[in-house]
């Protein structure tokens, strides 16, 4: 049977809840543990932190259907923390697994957080610069193991630049295959060339192999991702440099 958390750890546990709850539009169920004493308090530290929540929808309008969220230890600046803002003194450690419904990717790809990113990136094709820039995109889990995407990009290649409608069907990789393109359609602006093809799927190969990928003040790797019919589970391990507040998140 687990030991039975201290009168500090509930109270710091209840106080870090109300804060999370503050700043989030909506809110189905969240739980948060601390597990630290009064000494290591003062010096602004916690052997661990666990949260756990259904149905949070961020004030940029981003939701999460369910997130479960493990660190070690961890260490903030206590005088900030009683003003309501978590500093950390040094990056954490953490491991989330994390439930998106079809409908959450969808309206997180059309966000204002996400659209205020940069949409475009370039390939070399026979010596030559082709730039794609996303104009829209939406994610499609029929099936398990299977995603469909549809979208517009603006096409630009040397002399010519045009809309290019698509839709594309995607195994993502597992543990014991590789990510498998099962089709790729174009539905607006007169098809595209293989050697692009070839230049474009390289650079996806070269994205899905990169070892981490940083967000903000984040540094995180996929360790497993599994897709059901209407839904996409990730487990992620990461290492946060800073908490993002808010303000941080809704900045371009």
């Amino acid at each position: 049977m687990p030991d039975e958390p201290r009168l500090e750890e509930q109270f710091l546990s209840q106080g870090a809840e109300k804060i999370v709850s503050d700043q989030l539009n909506e809110v189905e169920q969240i739980d948060i543990n601390v597990r630290t004493d009064l000494f290591k308090i003062v010096q602004g530290q916690a052997d661990a932190v666990s949260f756990s929540g259904q149905g949070l929808v961020m004030q940029e309008g981003i939701r999460v259907q369910e997130i479960k969220l493990q660190t070690d230890s961890i260490s903030i600046n206590p005088l900030s923390a009683l003003f309501g803002q978590i500093e950390l003194n040094e990056p954490v450690n953490a491991v989330a697994r994390v439930v998106l419904t079809e409908a959450d990717i969808n309206r997180a790809l059309s966000s204002d957080l996400v659209r205020s990113k940069p949409q475009n990136f370039e390939l070399k094709v026979d010596g030559k610069i082709v730039s794609f820039e996303s104009q829209e995109i939406q994610v499609f889990l029929p099936h398990k193991g299977e995603m469909e995407f549809k979208g517009k990009v603006l096409l630009n290649e040397p002399g010519n630049i045009r809309t290019l409608g698509f839709t594309a069907r995607v195994r993502p990789r597992t543990h014991s295959q590789p990510i498998i393109l099962e089709s790729f359609n174009c539905t607006q602006g007169g098809g595209i060339s293989l050697e692009v093809i070839v230049a474009l799927m390289q650079k996806v190969k070269e994205w899905v192999n990169l070892p981490y990928y940083e967000w903000e003040d984040t540094v995180f790797c996929i360790k497993y991702l599994e897709v059901e019919k209407g839904s996409l589970t990730l487990l992620v391990e990461a290492k946060l440099k800073q908490i993002p507040s808010s303000d941080t998140l809704l900045s371009p």
